[in-house]
């Protein structure tokens, strides 16, 4: 009952968290917006991030009341709010800007929904599961979740192609029935501990966490004649602002008696290696995402006969051996390391990870796709190898009353990578392009007939419209040259070579392969950052833990015991 009802839980909650990235151009026409018009771009940023944002703060709050309330209770009013929040979604009455922002709240209401079941999720299984078993659930769970981020992108691109609102229907009945599903069937196992909301600590790490991911959003929107917007004033003064909320939230943590974070968990060193590790893979994996979408849907795909209407669609579906592999290695890996220990699987997981991004970045642009496919399938391994022990690790290392906070804490380190990512690897892959870039596609565009003022024009444009615009399947050249006009001027010959598929990703080819081995390079570096974490966990005993005695306290003499 228990499995069943998380597994359900999760996979639409992280489905929903990027079913939206690929459908974003029905979206945005269902809708009458142009999201790459001047102000436009962020509607779009926020359609994405706005979740991922209250995902990663809300989490923590959401298992601490968890803890508090019951975890059942706090679960199952997640499956409603997000029930509601998707049926609103999927009637939205307005149009442009305003239909815009009725899908960016909707959205922040049914992430809050979403968070409400991953942050007490983990917790459930880890009641419900002995010891001996809980490997294996945590693994099939965590792995459904993590199959949902990619399973999102094949959805997304089959349903906008049948109707935009379709993207947003699908998770109604689900949703409805998840609902129904978890009032009938699951009860509560864990007393709950009745104590004061920590609102100090709610408020300053709520802030401090929103107001950094927020100013690291719109740090790669470009600034002045900056490629990318890191010199921005309120960018700058959002990032300081936004740590020093977080230093004070952790003074504020060590003196309170009843704290929303359980830093004391940190002593636990299995805890705290594991949830280091799954921090900076998020962010690896997050990267891997977002970039292979970019490669696949303008570069990859156009260069192979594939209209740009068509890549996000096709895009989705060359990705599957990324998510086959999550789904073997996953709970096979769970179920093992409930025998032989978190640590060996956990870090050889990231060293296969680590390999494949090496793989990818020595791959030309133009691959052979079965080498792609195996690379792809190799990292999906790798991370299924490495999510279902960590996951299991750091959930039994805490004292049973501790679950429901570090559920919520690691899905916070989770989330909080994959919302970084964005911000890490869209920077990276901007400042990479906008070396090369420009001159690339001044001197393309004039070579076939456009006036050397309108190339410089173009060409001088900031680059992360050029990436939106692969990133939302659209032809970038014709969708940059359609406003001034040279179009209707040029032979025949000139617009089908300019407008064609192959045009514009053959000449950004080198640009965009410089960028892309600077992602990867760091993807891989974080990777292997991550094992050495991993083998710091401290060697796991079978059914040896601090969650095994419920007396147990981190802040006691037990707390550096392994888990």
């Amino acid at each position: 009952m228990a499995l069943s009802n998380t597994t359900l839980g999760v996979l639409i909650a992280t489905m929903d968290a990027s079913i939206v990235i690929i459908s974003l151009p029905a979206i945005f026409r269902g809708i009458g917006l142009d999201p790459l018009a001047p102000g436009n771009i962020g509607y779009l940023l926020w359609m994405i991030l706005g979740y991922l944002l209250v995902s990663a703060v809300l989490v923590v709050v959401l298992g601490r009341l968890g803890d508090m309330f019951g975890r059942v209770k706090i679960y199952n009013r997640g499956f409603l709010v997000f029930a509601v929040a998707s049926v609103a979604l999927s009637l939205d009455p307005f149009h442009g800007g305003h239909g815009a922002l009725w899908l960016i709240v909707w959205r922040i209401v049914q992430a809050f929904g979403g968070s409400m079941l991953t942050a007490n999720s983990a917790a459930i299984l880890t009641d419900a599961f002995p010891s001996r078993q809980r490997g294996t659930a945590l693994g099939i769970n965590q792995i459904t979740a993590l199959a949902g981020q990619f399973l999102g992108l094949l959805a997304g691109g089959l349903l906008a192609a049948i109707d935009w609102r379709a993207v947003f229907w699908v998770s109604v009945p689900i949703s409805v029935v998840g609902t129904v599903w978890s009032y009938l069937s699951l009860r509560e196992t864990s007393i709950g501990r009745r104590g004061r909301i920590d609102w100090v600590g709610n408020i300053t790490f709520a802030a401090g966490a929103g107001i950094l991911l927020a100013a690291i959003t719109y740090g790669i929107q470009p600034y002045g004649g900056s490629a990318t917007g890191w010199g921005n004033p309120k960018v700058l003064g959002g990032l300081f602002g936004g740590v020093l909320l977080l230093v004070v939230f952790c003074v504020t943590e060590t003196r309170v008696k009843e704290p929303m974070f359980e830093l004391a968990l940190f002593k636990v060193r299995a805890f705290a290696a594991g949830n280091l590790a799954a921090l900076l893979t998020a962010i690896a994996r997050g990267g891997l995402q977002f970039m292979l979408i970019i490669w696949l849907q303008g570069i990859w795909l156009p260069l192979h006969g594939y209209r740009f209407e068509d890549t996000p669609l096709w895009a989705g579906i060359f990705m599957l051996p990324l998510t086959c592999g999550f789904l073997i290695a996953g709970p096979i890996s769970g179920f093992l390391s409930d025998r032989f220990g978190a640590r060996l699987f956990s870090t050889a997981g990231l060293i296969v990870v680590a390999c494949s991004f090496i793989g990818l970045l020595l791959l030309p642009v133009d691959f052979d796709y079965p080498l792609f496919a195996l690379l792809l399938l190799l990292n999906g391994l790798g991370q299924g190898m490495f999510s279902a022990p960590n996951t299991s690790s750091i959930m039994g290392s805490v004292p049973p009353r501790y679950r429901g906070v570090a559920s919520g804490m690691r899905s916070t380190f989770q989330n909080s990578g994959t919302a970084l990512s964005i911000g890490v690897f869209f920077s990276l892959m901007v400042s990479g392009l906008a070396t090369s870039l420009p001159g690339t596609l001044s001197r393309g565009l004039q070579a076939h007939g456009v006036p050397a003022g309108t190339a410089h024009q173009v060409a001088s444009l900031p680059p992360v419209s050029t990436l939106f615009a692969t990133f939302l399947g659209n032809n970038p050249i014709e969708h940059l040259l359609t406003p001034s006009g040279v179009l209707a001027h040029l032979s025949a010959a000139q617009h089908r070579t300019l407008t064609g598929a192959g045009f514009f990703s053959r000449l950004v080819a080198g640009p965009f392969h410089h960028g892309l081995v600077i992602v990867f390079g760091v993807a891989a570096g974080m990777a292997v950052v991550s094992a050495v974490a991993s083998v710091l966990r401290g060697k796991h005993r079978p059914g040896d833990g601090l969650a095994d005695d419920p007396a147990d306290d981190p802040k006691g003499s037990g707390a550096d015991a392994p888990g």
